[in-house]
């Protein structure tokens, strides 16, 4: 399949991949050109020599791998990706792993899927997943915050969550607000128009969709399962998580191609953005001495 821009044809013959870690981060497609999810299945358990076999041929393949996982996916998953990349010492796997909830991981997973079907080089597609993690909202419904670690809890909260009945509205992304539900609970959303996705756990609450998205002023809604790394990534099973997204492939292009490029000064690719994503150097004169330097294949974005 050629990588077609937006009323453009790109150069390159194939699309970049765009991995996930499991199945259920693979969203079905948004519109008819959002291109089918790489899901890189039992990383951790299979063979070593498998799946590093698996993934050269993805190379081989498509030409750059980016892999986008949650914060919350197992240490096992994570360090066996990172050993992976150094076996392989390739610049062309990117390890993409933002700080969003996994619905949030697999709405920003979906869109650059959608990108990769137009004429954008793999490093401005890889740099695209930082852009639009800032059109994101992600929160969640949680019956109890007594184990959530990920948003500020303080000990009045903490003690409320043990009565019995007690939910929680959390957003998580852009900025974490916690309040208790009630009648006038409410939540900072978007200032511009969006979709809501929404995955119901094991909590039974109609507030997300009947009160939160009205309040949003949400332009389309839809359900999606709930991966199986969100209940620990909320602390918690009794959780009804949602994520507003911008849906539409020209809006996302427009975004994108509107960034200034520049090229990666390390392994000459086009980027936007401060920190090349396939090989981790930032600009010269802006090394940060806490940052995994390029030469360290198991740099993770």
């Amino acid at each position: 399949m050629g990588r077609r821009g937006m009323g453009r044809t790109g150069s390159c013959a194939v699309p970049t991949a765009i991995a996930v870690t499991s199945a259920d981060m693979a969203l079905p497609p948004q519109d008819e050109r959002t291109l089918p999810a790489v899901v890189l299945r039992d990383v951790d358990t299979r063979p070593l020599g498998q799946v590093l076999a698996d993934l050269q041929t993805l190379i081989e393949q498509y030409g750059h791998v980016i892999v986008v996982c949650s914060q919350a996916t197992p240490t096992a998953v994570r360090r066996r990706l990172h050993t992976l990349r150094s076996l392989l010492e390739s610049d062309r796997i990117a390890l993409f792993r933002p700080d969003l909830p996994p619905l949030g991981i697999a709405v920003l997973a979906r869109q650059l899927r959608q990108l990769a079907s137009c004429d954008l080089t793999p490093g401005v597609l890889a740099s695209a997943g930082r852009l639009l993690v800032h059109y994101l909202h992600a929160g969640a419904l949680l019956g109890s915050v007594a184990r959530l670690d990920r948003v500020p809890v303080n000990l009045k909260q903490h003690a409320k969550s043990w009565m019995p009945g007690s939910q929680f509205a959390v957003l998580a992304h852009p900025q974490p607000q916690l309040v208790r539900l009630g009648p006038d609970t409410a939540l900072d959303g978007p200032e511009f128009g969006t979709w809501m996705l929404v995955a119901k756990g094991q909590l039974q609450s109609d507030w997300v969709t009947g009160t939160l998205a009205p309040s949003w002023k949400v332009q389309g809604l839809r359900e999606a399962p709930l991966p199986a790394e969100s209940p620990g990534w909320w602390g918690t099973g009794r959780l009804i998580e949602f994520c507003t997204y911008l849906p539409d492939l020209s809006v996302l292009y427009q975004l994108v191609t509107s960034v200034r490029r520049t090229t990666c000064h390390w392994c000459g690719i086009d980027v936007i953005g401060d920190r090349c994503v396939f090989c981790s150097a930032t600009p010269p004169g802006q090394e940060n001495p806490h940052r995994p330097r390029p030469e360290n294949r198991a740099a993770v974005g």
